[in-house]
């Protein structure tokens, strides 16, 4: 029984120094992790762990709302530039961000617009941040959307109602170590939720699960995660790893050999 972790900065410096046993032990537990990018300096740390493990590793590009600057244009150009020269199999990390810094989000709602544009154009999913902003970025979405648009609401926090507008629009949630969380509410709304419009993700080095917060995460926790979706749900494991792979593999058109 293996796992997918649909979101994963296994290229940040906070792994670097053991990442071959990162990589070895998230290897014992998973089959496939999408690694979303951030920014321009991201591109070649990420692009150069994918070379370790081309089967394993599935790289994205976009541009973290986070790291949205007043050069955000050129940043942009470079990036979509970049779709001609690799092969990437989803938009993003893109989305807004209320959370840190307000002054840009004109700039960010312009970014995602753009990242929109590449997903549309290219057929692939995107990956959407929305941290504090959930409402303003389904409000963009459902803008957005002319039934090309499909992705993921990575680290969903939500509500049962935000959930049915997310899955209306066409888009998956990612659930993360949050759901271990005693005082999120997570479990008791993924327990409302269909494990048809779920997928697994860490976040890696970020949010790690109980009974590792506070330290680094890495994706080999992705069972954890499992298991406290599965008693949320009242389902067993196996269960949940399946149909969670399914909808992975089938969001990113990834045919399994």
């Amino acid at each position: 029984m293996q796992f997918i972790d649909t979101h994963s900065h296994l290229y940040a410096n906070k792994l670097r120094p053991d990442i071959e046993e990162v990589v070895e032990r998230a290897q014992n537990v998973l089959s496939h992790i999408f690694l979303p990018n951030i920014n321009i300096d991201s591109i070649a740390p990420m692009n150069s762990l994918t070379e370790r493990a081309p089967d394993f590793f599935f790289p994205m590009m976009g541009l973290h709302p986070c790291h949205v600057k007043e050069d955000y244009k050129s940043v942009l150009e470079q990036m979509e530039a970049e779709f001609e020269k690799g092969n990437y199999y989803g938009v993003g990390e893109t989305g807004l961000d209320l959370y840190w810094d307000k002054s840009l989000f004109a700039e960010q709602r312009d970014s995602l617009k753009v990242h929109c544009r590449w997903a549309r154009e290219m057929g692939l999913p995107l990956i959407l941040h929305g941290r504090n902003a959930t409402p303003e970025l389904i409000e963009l979405i459902a803008e957005e959307q002319d039934g090309r648009l499909k992705g993921i609401f990575h680290c969903f926090v939500g509500s049962v109602e935000e959930a049915a507008r997310i899955k209306d629009l066409g888009f998956l949630m990612g659930i993360g170590g949050v759901i271990t969380y005693k005082n999120s509410g997570l479990a008791q709304t993924c327990a409302q939720l269909d494990l048809a419009d779920l997928v697994l993700e860490t976040d890696s080095p970020y949010l790690p699960p109980v009974p590792h917060r506070g330290q680094r995460n890495e994706s080999s926790y992705i069972p954890i995660i499992a298991r406290k979706l599965s008693d949320a749900k009242g389902c067993t494991i196996p269960e949940v790893c399946r149909i969670t792979n399914e909808n992975t593999l089938k969001l990113f058109g990834i045919t399994e050999a």
